[in-house]
Formats: C-alpha cells, structure tokens, sequence
C-alpha cells in the first residue's frame, strides 16, 4: 500500500490566536514527528492550505502554515476553500499521480475539515489511518475540544476502512 500524510489545516490563523485549540502544541510537535517519520520513509506529505474570505485571506501571515510545523522543499501545499479537501481542488488528482491509496490524516478543525475529508476520502476507497491525538479544534459550546477529539476517534474509526491510532505508534509500512 503506497501512503500518503495529509496534513490538514495548520495554519497560523487557528493556531496563533487566542484561545488555541486544544493541545496545540503538543499537537503540532506530534505532526512534525509523524511528518519526519514518514519522510524518512519516502512518504509523501500532503499541507492543505484553507482560504476564507476576511479570515484566512490566501498568502496573508493568518494563512500560513504556522511556524512551528516542519516545512520541507519536497512537501506539497494543496490550497482549498470547502470543508473537504477534496472539493474543488487538484487533491485526488495529486493523490492518484503519487499511487497513494491509503492516507495518514492529521491537522485542524476535527468536527469539520478533518472530518469532512476523512470521509470523503472513505467513500472513494482510500484506507486510513487518523492520528487520533494529532488533530485538534477548539472548545465549542456544547463539548470541550477534547471531548470532540474522542468522539470522532471512535466514531470515525468504526469504518472498516478507517483506523486511529496514537502518534506514538505510528510506523511507516513499507510500500
């Protein structure tokens, strides 16, 4: 199986303003070595960029990716403006042309982007494994940030094309 690390949605302005999602930090680091592994593995990775009118306003210093993440040369940036990544944008297309069919996912807004791609990836046939303390989103009203991270790990990984598992038992398969 050939993988490819979606990494969806860090960017400086979700993670820099105040309040910061949940585990930010933690979260981000957990990224980095998940992204390190998987480059040293020869895996792909994937930086999906989100684009909102008078909020994420595309190349402005709240669209980009946030500072602490580890940025390579090599690493490709998909820019979208839905919720799912695969909407409207050349995602799939990138993901075919790299032989990807199973995808590592991780990054912001778990109840929406992370969410709403993981799915939409599911539906189409990709096998994937959620980085289940690698995503985060912020408090909401009705449930804590990581509550809502606990919910979508088991939820989500009811399909049976989805698992989820800790950052620290990722490993990069051989392809």
């Amino acid at each position: 199986m050939k993988s490819a690390v979606l990494v969806i949605d860090v960017q400086s302005g979700l993670f820099d303003s105040s309040p910061r999602p949940y585990e930010a930090d933690e979260v981000i680091q957990r990224i980095n070595s998940i992204t390190s592994k998987a480059r040293a593995g020869g895996v792909p990775i994937i930086f999906i960029q989100s684009e909102h009118p008078g909020f994420l306003e595309y190349a402005t210093d709240r669209w980009q990716l946030q500072s602490e993440l580890t940025v390579q040369d090599g690493d490709i940036k998909i820019r979208k403006t839905m919720t799912n990544a695969f909407l409207q944008t050349d995602l799939e297309t990138t993901l075919k042309s790299l032989g990807a069919n199973k995808l590592i996912i991780c990054g912001y807004s778990t109840e929406f982007c992370v969410d709403s791609t993981l799915r939409y990836a599911s539906a189409l046939g990709y096998r994937i494994q959620l980085i289940a303390d690698a995503h985060t989103t912020h408090d909401k009203a009705h449930l804590s940030a990581k509550q809502i991270r606990e919910h979508h790990n088991i939820t989500l990984a009811k399909s049976p094309t989805v698992s989820a598992e800790l950052s620290t038992a990722f490993h990069v398969e051989g392809e």
